[in-house]
């Protein structure tokens, strides 16, 4: 099902293109089994439901794989993490270890209760999807973080209606001085640890960054597995 092209339109909670992600939740549900391990796939998404306490740890596996991240309210999907009102409540545009990630009602969602890397993250990034790879010279269909996200909340049965800006966990976009954006490798290191703490009832869904064309995801331009489990 790889890279399967779909109708091309991509509105609301239609992806547009398939691949593994819509066949291959941790459990119909989505809901994890503590302390186990779970795989997420180069180039997929995963979708996965957490009680409120409950701790997401994301694992670097490779040290060079970024992992875009949302967050939605289990009991009203219109409530969401969000980024710009994030940047509002911490004052700046990255994230550090204590912050509480707060959705579009203002309201904590997250809290980053450990964080093993530099501390590099973004939070300015849309999420990747099929027209930013047509832009990129990519003619047919390419694996996509907003495709990813959609999928993996159809495979839960809790599809989305929106596709908020995500948190891009390990990603390395700096602002420069002159104003411009920089597009540079993840300063990851291979088995670095990022922790999420629910602050309510939500459902976390996961993407492991497709992008194989500016080098975010390693020099290599090769995306990774990233690994992560519920403790």
């Amino acid at each position: 099902m790889h890279g399967t092209a779909q109708s091309g339109r991509g509105y609301g909670n239609e992806p547009d293109g398939l691949n593994d992600t819509i066949t291959s939740a941790i459990a119909p549900a989505g809901i994890p089994q503590p302390g186990h391990r779970y795989r997420l796939p180069a180039r997929q998404g995963r979708a996965v439901r957490l009680a409120a306490g409950q701790v997401l740890r994301l694992i670097n596996t490779a040290g060079t794989q970024v992992c875009d991240l949302w967050a939605f309210n289990a009991d009203d999907d219109t409530e969401h993490l969000s980024m710009e009102h994030l940047r509002t409540a911490l004052g700046r545009i990255t994230v550090r270890e204590g912050d509480r990630l707060v959705t579009n009602r203002r309201r904590p969602i997250l809290t980053v209760v450990r964080d093993t890397s530099p501390g590099v993250h973004d939070t300015l990034i849309a999420a990747c999807d099929l027209h930013r790879y047509r832009q990129l010279g990519v003619a047919g269909y390419h694996d996509n973080c907003t495709d990813n996200l959609r999928m993996a909340m159809i495979a839960i049965g809790t599809p989305v209606r929106t596709v908020p800006a995500p948190l891009n966990v390990w990603m390395n976009t700096p602002v420069r001085a002159d104003g411009g954006i920089a597009w540079l490798p993840t300063v990851a290191r291979p088995g670095d640890v990022f922790e999420l703490r629910a602050d309510m009832a939500c459902t976390v869904a996961m993407s492991a960054c497709p992008q194989d064309i500016v080098p975010i995801n390693g020099e290599g331009l090769t995306p990774a597995d990233l690994n992560f489990e519920v403790v």
